[in-house]
């Protein structure tokens, strides 16, 4: 995996508050949904967003058992090659528990740009 230069598409950078990684050219971290920086076409940017993938799921155990669970997030390219694995979260669940996991990922147009040629 190669890191895009600072300025390009996929670009990132470290939130100042969390310490999580994010693209570069995030206004709001998604990870603490901290500002990081005045944006004045925030709202033309916003109509620009949008969510490709949304998935949620509930899930609770059966009377009298407890559930472990493991949250785990794999992204794959499109020649099946794993690019990045990790453990979100994990805990246990009780009887009369649930859980409520939601996947989203979130996109933003970027115009004018050429995806860069793939080398064979």
């Amino acid at each position: 995996m190669s890191t895009p230069r600072p300025g390009t598409p996929g670009a990132t950078r470290t939130c100042p508050h969390c310490k999580t990684t994010i693209l570069e050219s995030a206004n709001v971290c998604p990870g603490c949904k901290h500002h990081l920086r005045f944006d004045p076409d925030a709202e033309a940017s916003g109509r620009q967003r949008s969510v490709p993938l949304r998935v949620e799921g509930t899930i609770a155990p059966e009377s009298d058992t407890a559930l472990e669970y493991q949250v785990v997030l794999t992204i794959v390219d499109d020649n099946g090659r794993e690019i990045e694995r990790q453990v979100v979260g994990v805990g246990a669940l009780y009887a009369g528990d649930r859980r409520t996991f939601t996947l989203a990922v979130e996109a933003l147009e970027i115009k004018g740009v050429r995806a860069p040629r793939k080398r064979h």
